[in-house]
């Protein structure tokens, strides 16, 4: 067993806690005007937010503090729990229906997104997988095919929700991790066609991911409709300019942008604090890409250093995808802003993941 350093990353929580501290900010500031329309009290998402935010650094503290190699040992029987949950969560009755998707369970602020739950079982699953075969990983039928069996059932199950935002995060972490364990270039290439192929099955066989294509290509096409998010989010982000409005000054979330604490928080946010302030929130994302990548290099054993691949590519790509949409690069999904949007089962998964990435950090002779 490596000897374990005195203290964790501190660069890393440094970051986490900047960004964490931003998110709570931002979630009042973007939430204040539609909490007091709808529920009386302009505090209403961000008191909730302090809570979730609360479980999260309780539970990111608790992992900090459990071996890594406690993941490969229980592997096996977490992904079997969240696969359970996943299943639990599509039973009317069960799993509670929010804008179209049937995907949390619980009672009200106290519910669970269980697909949040599995991305991180199964980049725990995936690295003890990878760490214990990466000899056959070259392997069409040996490596690749038996790695992703368990990913694609998990996706088809989160599809039926359905979530293709969180299915892809979780497929597309995947891959990363397979990449980085030694896959193959035409593997992998074969994969890209077939995935193309899978998305436009998607796309038709369900109109209103048709609606969000055309109009992620022409959202003034359709602008009271399927363009809607899209532009209003460009007219949040268009006159913050360099230093923006100034906090809490943002004119789009006076009900014109839907929900604007959630999936579409960065726009609020460059709307307020400007390219300034959303160049900053970059720069914590990288500083924290970094140190995640700094920590999967030296980690001392290939599980660890696949587990921490897995964790720092699930929130570059779900940041990626976040930015993406509320910029009008990709089409809209919904895809929450790692510790900054509105979201308890996001937030929480969030910080137990970096709480992982801090406990191998302890490992590591840099």
């Amino acid at each position: 067993m490596p000897v374990k350093k005195n203290s964790p990353d501190l660069i890393l929580l440094a970051v986490t806690f900047a960004l964490l501290a931003f998110g709570l900010i931002m979630v009042y500031s973007s939430s204040a005007i539609w909490a007091e329309f709808k529920f009386n009290d302009s505090f209403f998402f961000a008191k909730r937010q302090v809570l979730f935010a609360g479980v999260g650094i309780a539970a990111m503290f608790f992992i900090m503090n459990i071996n890594y190699l406690t993941w490969r040992t229980w592997a096996k029987v977490i992904i079997i729990i969240c696969f359970f949950l996943l299943l639990l969560v599509l039973v009317p009755g069960v799993g509670n229906v929010r804008n179209g998707s049937r995907s949390w369970i619980g009672v009200g602020a106290f519910s669970i997104q269980p697909s949040e739950f599995m991305k991180l079982a199964m980049i725990a699953f995936l690295a003890k997988y990878l760490s214990e075969r990466q000899k056959f990983i070259t392997s069409l039928r040996k490596g690749l095919v038996p790695s992703l069996g368990l990913v694609f059932i998990a996706f088809a199950l989160i599809m039926l929700q359905p979530d293709l935002g969180t299915g892809t995060v979780m497929v597309g972490t995947c891959l990363v991790m397979i990449f980085v364990a030694g896959g193959r270039i035409l593997h992998f290439a074969g994969l890209i066609l077939l995935g193309v192929a899978g998305f436009a099955g998607l796309i038709i066989s369900a109109p209103y991911r048709i609606k969000r294509i055309t109009s992620f290509l022409d959202p003034w096409s359709d602008p009271q409709d399927s363009g809607f998010q899209i532009i209003q989010s460009l007219y949040a982000i268009g006159p913050g300019g360099l230093f923006g409005l100034g906090l809490g000054e943002s004119r789009q979330k006076f009900f014109y942008l839907p929900e604007p604490q959630t999936d579409f928080i960065f726009a609020i946010l460059a709307e307020e604090l400007g390219f300034i302030g959303g160049s900053l929130i970059l720069l914590l994302f990288a500083l924290l890409l970094w140190r995640g990548i700094k920590i999967a290099l030296g980690a001392p054993d290939l599980f660890g250093s696949f587990l921490a691949v897995g964790i720092i590519s699930m929130v570059a790509i779900q940041v990626m995808i976040n930015i993406g949409v509320v910029t009008g690069l990709m089409p809209v999904t919904g895809i929450t802003l790692p510790f900054l949007s509105y979201g308890g089962s996001s937030l929480t998964l969030m910080l137990m993941a970096i709480g992982v990435l801090l406990n191998i950090s302890r490992y590591v002779k840099y």
